[in-house]
């Protein structure tokens, strides 16, 4: 029930009305008992100072931070976690005795969701398509996790070349190709990787045909093929990797994992990540069933 003590959590985002981490915190609260609440907070960009001030001003306990928010909020915050501040954008911040401190938990979430799939990054090789925001992250998470080797294909090159750098000054070998290699020169580079990390937003619901121009046939057993997109939760990218044989993992694991990062980082609770995974579930279940 809330009430005058009740810590309040939510999400600045613009737009926000999508987000299912309201129905995946508010489970993971109620199964542990705890007086906490999540909302969304549709924040626009001219907004975000004052919503970021109103954080200290209303004492809430934190917030994630979504799109477009995530690289806009670093200078606002009084503290920036390492990792956060190498990936050049922050999902969540913790109030901590009125000193807001920024924190990634997408890398942290990444991770986790590999460990469920059974795969350790360590020393193989991996491709990760686009060079966004989500790709920092995934390669950040991938570096400090010792992978490998890390080619990086991006239409702009640039781009993909810029990640590729700050890579390497983690100390891992990395490379930058162009969207056009991935049925060129890359296609063999695709081949021999270990993981396949698809970070754009190609396949996303309701362009759910849309897919990367990854030859089917560079994919195959022995391969972890990864798509971020949860909606739909197998898009056509995965679908060609699972009927070439390797095996897939959707964007669900990764949403799940770096949300229960940040519900520990409020709480200083151990997630109850099979709560959250259920919530998650039945809202994308339900999502579905009613556009089918």
């Amino acid at each position: 029930m809330i009430n005058g003590e009740t810590r309040v959590t939510g999400i600045f985002g613009d737009p926000v009305a999508h987000t299912l981490s309201p129905a995946m915190h508010n489970a993971a609260f109620t199964a542990l008992g705890l007086n906490f609440v999540y909302l969304p907070f549709h924040v626009r960009r001219e907004a975000l100072a004052a919503a970021v001030a109103g954080i200290k001003a209303l004492g809430l306990a934190g917030v994630n931070i979504t799109v477009p928010h995530k690289e806009a909020v670093l200078p606002l915050l009084d503290e920036v976690a390492e990792e956060a501040r190498l990936i050049g954008a922050v999902n969540t911040v913790v109030n901590r005795g009125g000193a807001l401190v920024g924190y990634n938990t997408d890398a942290t979430g990444f991770l986790r969701a590999l460990q469920e799939a059974g795969f350790d990054p360590a020393g193989r090789p991996a491709v990760v398509i686009g060079a966004g925001g989500a790709a920092r992250a995934v390669v950040v998470a991938l570096a400090r996790a010792g992978v490998g080797e890390i080619t990086i294909f991006n239409r702009t090159l640039s781009r993909a070349a810029a990640l590729a750098e700050l890579v390497r000054a983690e100390g891992i070998a990395a490379a930058a190709l162009s969207w056009a290699d991935l049925t060129g020169a890359g296609k063999k580079v695709v081949a021999q990787a270990a993981l396949v990390v698809q970070t754009t937003s190609l396949g996303m619901h309701p362009q759910e045909e849309d897919a990367p121009p990854v030859p089917p046939e560079a994919l195959g057993p022995g391969q972890l093929v990864v798509d971020l997109i949860y909606s739909p939760p197998e898009t056509r990218f995965l679908r060609l990797a699972r009927a070439a044989g390797a095996t897939t993992q959707n964007g669900m694991a990764m949403l799940l994992h770096q949300g229960a990062a940040a519900f520990e980082l409020w709480t200083g609770r151990e997630a109850p990540v099979g709560v959250m995974r259920a919530a998650l579930e039945n809202v994308l279940r339900s999502t579905f069933e009613v556009q089918g």
